[in-house]
């Protein structure tokens, strides 16, 4: 099986070395050493590296891409059928955030200056204004600072 060093790599997946170095960090792909201690990457870590630059091309969180990948095989090649798989998934998950970006383009005039997300109109995140209960101001926003 063909093996390419690192610049290799980043030469044919069009990325930088310290983006490889970083993925393997991750854990999201891996490689072998040589005699000499240099790094030496398999075909299938290429194809890895694409999964992973469409994944982050449409939004999926590098932690979603590695749980996934932590279910194949770390090395060696992996199976059509796994990738399909998670592109199912993947596409069920974008499913999900285009209607969510859709039904925030429809409602936006009533979003913008919004800040506390507790106006009783607001139809996205806080339909009958149930964060009224929880004090003035921005509720989530005090949630996540504490």
């Amino acid at each position: 099986m063909a093996e390419w060093t690192v610049g290799e790599l980043a030469r044919r997946s069009g990325i930088a070395v310290s983006a490889i170095h970083f993925y393997e960090r991750k854990g999201l792909i891996v490689s072998t050493r040589t005699a000499g201690n240099q790094r030496r990457y398999t075909k299938d870590m290429l194809r890895r590296i694409s999964i992973i630059k469409i994944a982050q091309d449409v939004g999926v969180p590098l932690a979603e891409v590695a749980a996934h990948f932590h279910k194949l095989p770390a090395t060696g090649h992996t199976a059509r059928r796994d990738w399909e798989r998670i592109s199912r998934l993947w596409a069920g998950d974008l499913d999900r955030r285009i209607a969510t970006l859709q039904k925030l383009r429809s409602n936006l005039s009533d979003c913008i200056g919004c800040g506390c997300l507790s106006l009783n109109r607001c139809r996205l995140l806080n339909p009958a204004d149930r964060l009224a209960d929880e004090g003035p101001g921005p509720v989530r926003l005090k949630s996540v600072q504490t």
